[in-house]
């Protein structure tokens, strides 16, 4: 674009589609065959939903800021992008459209469906990215849906079952009847609830509990063995009410005497504490719950009862016998499904688990950087609170299949070999014989848990059974502080598992977006912002402003509109300093022998600066302290300065001064140019294109020149920065252009260098040595009236006017002398001194001037 033709608007509406129409995907593919140090990102695989909504967006500008910055500092980036497709939402998606449910339709069908919705949402998704100018590599773009993919999970779980870390158990397991699947701990969210705590006989002692509908899964009775008020029943039977099976009254320590009644009800299962009895006692099982949520045959009369019914009956139904004596009120924390947030249960079911080595976790964690440092106790405390291993088995059927079959003769299972996968059980049987010779097996129905897919996201990219020259560990983890308990913790877990190793060398932690009312965001209340419209309106380069300095990484942060405002006019500005610049350095080619002037150092040295901070805060990933060095160099030290300065030397006679502004300009915008890449990747190549045929994505980061950084230069150059300020607000308050002559200046002071004070006031300078010499001469007389007025009343007025016709000078005489006597209408009149105020003009060399202080430099104004 010819310089004449630069327009004098920034339009990113323009700008931005035509550049990301011209990049190229291979700008951004990772050599394998590099010499350069790796850098690989273990990019989060989000949900396929078809809305890239703007906490991704969030996440994946941080993650665009690092992998541009790193191409540019000359490390090998691979930026890949996956897709963790599995899961529940897109079975309750499918079923919707369809109008079906999953056992409606063949397995294979169902799956078909889901694969096909998830593929049009990643092509939406896609396209989000694109526009919002992420470098993906995009020729490492993994889909947890597919063969290749999820062949590699099932590689993970025979790997880990060889070693013993994964196994199969009746065990109990969190449970959602509305999914009608096991959940993970890491799954169960928690809400703050009042329910109702029920005093009641029991036999011969009386129990306090919330849930009553579990009487019929009633296992035990514990007590303390520290209350005296029931040892005697210790080790006694006891008769269970409603349902009148006995059981034994146990004595531990875990039971709190204080709450209730200090007798506590022991069921299979009722919460977690109940396992631990039921696992430390050798208690049995009494299923009272199916996996619907419906009460089984042992609940009686309440058989095939949903759990609220249940409650309701049988709480009814003991009132009314004069069982129920008492109830109290109750606040707890119950725990709801993370997707249908539907009370989760207790159930003892056959599944699938994998070992967790708590101390390993910890200590492979120990091992990784954590951005900010403070986020590592998150997993340090949840890996303390597992109360049992994790349950990877689910009983849905869009997601990774278990690779695994059963003996239709003895029940042996069969787990199939690494080199059979990847393959679907349902779809085919295994090559080899059972132990026992028969060759009929049933395949396994349940299907792995979507976090076995997405943990192994680190390995998958370092090319883990891909390739010989395993890349691990990866350098970067960026993820959401809200699955660090989830990815971070299960991304360990099977990393160490499978290889010895931590996963990455650092993970950086951002935070949740929250709407401009402070508020999570969330269709109920109305906040959400999708990042489509703000690029629609602002551009992508201002969103990803809004990015970088809305907050530190870890912080939540708010969406504001107008920091997008202020981004845009943050560019509008950078643009009008780009239209200023490019007339002169247009052509211009850098080098040789140039003369500085005091402000080109000042500039070129904070220049320099700027350069050497931005470097460190990005390095430490703290992106919002980089952007705000940026801004303030920018638009204060440049614009506002810098420029304001040295226009007389662009548009002056001497070449070599001219040059010298040239240059330093032409470093500038170079440099703004470079260093704002990672950030405004569209705005900074439209500028970088016009000073070169180059990409600035395909250039370095610009390099600090250390020698020109000197403290001494800026002071100077602070100092002439500042006498022209003044001298520019001595103008300005007397009501002249500032482009208007000025006169003659005399500086007085340690100054090496007045030629961009002199162009920028237009006036000539002369430095002069030593100190100046001042005569004080009176100019005027002013009156005070409120003395003048009250003593001589209808006199006033002559008196002031006798005041205003006299010589300044010999009122000023009389005044020292004690007394001013003025004729007044033939009448002499005297004043006291203080009746009278005089002006005063400081006279220099014979001219009447105008001082002005900066610091230890005096500059004199002689008056036209």
């Amino acid at each position: 674009m010819s310089i004449t033709q630069l327009p004098k608007e920034y339009n990113p509406q323009e700008v931005e589609p035509r550049w990301m129409g011209e990049w190229q995907d291979s700008m951004n593919y990772f050599d394998w065959d590099s010499n350069k140090p790796q850098y690989i990102i273990d990019t989060p695989p989000p949900y396929p939903t078809g809305n890239f909504h703007i906490g991704n967006a969030l996440n994946w500008c941080y993650i665009d800021f690092v992998a541009r910055y790193k191409r540019m500092r000359g490390y090998n980036v691979m930026f890949p992008q996956g897709w963790d497709c599995h899961g529940l939402p897109t079975e309750v998606k499918v079923e919707e459209i369809h109008n079906i449910t999953k056992n409606q339709v063949p397995r294979a069908e169902f799956r078909r469906l889901c694969e096909e919705l998830t593929a049009g949402n990643i092509e939406k998704m896609r396209g989000t990215m694109r526009r919002l100018a992420f470098s993906i590599d995009w020729s490492n773009e993994y889909i947890t849906m597919k063969p290749e993919y999820y062949g590699k999970t099932q590689h993970s779980f025979v790997q880990m079952y060889n070693s013993g870390r994964i196994y199969q158990a009746d065990h109990p397991v969190n449970w959602c009847p509305r999914c009608e699947t096991a959940i993970a701990f890491a799954e169960v969210e928690y809400d703050a609830r009042q329910t109702t705590l029920n005093y009641f006989h029991f036999d011969e002692l009386d129990v306090a509990t919330t849930r009553p509908e579990l009487l019929a899964a009633c296992v035990a009775v514990a007590v303390n063995p520290d209350d005296n008020r029931y040892n005697k029943y210790v080790g006694q039977e006891i008769e269970v009410p409603i349902f009148g099976h006995k059981v034994k009254v146990l004595s531990d320590s875990e039971v709190d005497p204080v709450f209730g009644t200090g007798v506590v009800m022991i069921c299979t299962f009722g919460d977690k504490q109940d396992v631990r009895w039921w696992a430390e006692l050798g208690l049995p099982i009494r299923k009272a719950i199916d996996k619907q949520g419906i009460m089984t045959s042992i609940a009686g009369k309440y058989e095939g009862m949903n759990l609220t019914e249940c409650k309701e009956a049988i709480t009814r139904d003991m009132k009314d016998a004069g069982i129920i004596y008492e109830q109290e009120n109750l606040d707890q924390n119950v725990g709801l499904c993370w997707r249908c947030k539907t009370t989760i249960e207790i159930l003892s079911e056959q599944q699938w688990f994998v070992k967790i080595d708590a101390d390993d976790i910890i200590s492979k964690s120990s091992k990784i950087n954590w951005v900010p440092p403070y986020m590592e106790i998150r997993i340090k405390n949840w890996t303390g609170t597992m109360e049992w291993d994790w349950c990877i088995s689910r009983q849905r059927i869009f997601a990774t299949p278990i690779p695994v079959w059963y003996c239709n003769e003895c029940g042996e299972v069969m787990v199939a070999k690494e080199e059979w996968l990847p393959l679907d059980p349902n779809n085919s049987q295994p090559p080899d014989a059972c132990k026992c010779g028969s060759t009929s097996f049933s395949p396994e129905e349940d299907v792995l848990d979507t976090w076995m897919d997405s943990s192994i996201s680190a390995l998958n990219v370092a090319g883990w059974l891909s390739r010989d020259d395993v890349r691990l560990p990866t350098q970067m983890r960026p993820q959401g502080h809200d699955i660090i308990r989830t990815w971070a913790f299960y991304t360990i877990l099977r990393a160490s598992a499978l290889t010895g190793l931590p996963p990455w060398d650092d993970i950086v932690i951002n935070g949740m977006v929250l709407g401009e009312d402070g508020q999570k965001m969330s269709k109920s209340l109305g906040n959400i912002v999708m990042p489509e419209k703000v690029v629609k309106e602002y551009g992508s380069d201002a969103f990803r402003q809004w990015a970088a300095i809305g907050g530190s990484t870890g912080s939540d942060i708010v969406f504001s509109w107008k920091d997008v405002v202020a981004g845009n006019r943050f560019q509008q500005k950078l643009w009008s300093i780009v239209r200023f610049c490019m007339p002169h350095i247009e052509d211009f080619q850098p080098g040789g022998d140039v003369e500085y002037r005091t402000i080109d150092t000042w500039l070129l040295s904070k220049l320099n600066t700027l350069i050497k901070e931005a470097t460190d805060s990005m390095d430490a990933y703290q992106f919002d302290e980089t952007m705000k060095n940026i801004r303030g160099f920018a638009w204060e030290t440049l614009a506002d300065n810098y420029i304001e300065l040295i226009k007389s030397r662009l548009y002056g006679e001497d070449v070599d001064a001219r040059r010298a502004a040239q240059q330093t300009l032409y470093f500038t915008v170079d440099t703004l140019a470079r260093i704002l890449a990672p950030f405004i990747p569209y705005f900074a190549e439209e500028v970088f294109s016009l000073l070169h045929r180059q990409s600035v994505h395909q250039s370095g980061w610009p390099d600090v020149d250390e020698s020109a950084i000197d403290l001494e230069a800026e002071a100077s150059g602070e100092q002439v920065k500042e006498i022209t300020a003044t001298i520019r607000r001595f103008k300005s308050d007397r009501g002249m252009a500032l482009n208007a002559p000025l006169g003659k200046l005399r500086v007085y002071g340690r100054i090496e260098d007045v030629t961009d004070i002199a162009g920028t006031v237009s006036a000539d300078i002369e430095v002069m040595e030593g100190e100046p010499e001042f005569e004080y001469r009176v100019s005027g007389v002013k009156p005070r009236m409120s003395i003048i007025g009250p003593k001589f009343r209808d006199k006033a007025g002559a008196i002031i006017g006798a005041l205003r016709s006299a010589d300044p000078g010999s009122i000023a005489q009389q005044a020292a002398g004690g007394a001013v006597e003025l004729e007044v209408k033939g009448e002499t009149i005297t004043l006291e001194p203080a009746a009278v105020e005089f002006e005063r003009e400081i006279m220099s060399e014979g001219h009447a001037v105008d001082v002005l202080e900066i610091g230890d430099v005096m500059v004199v104004v002689e008056r036209a």
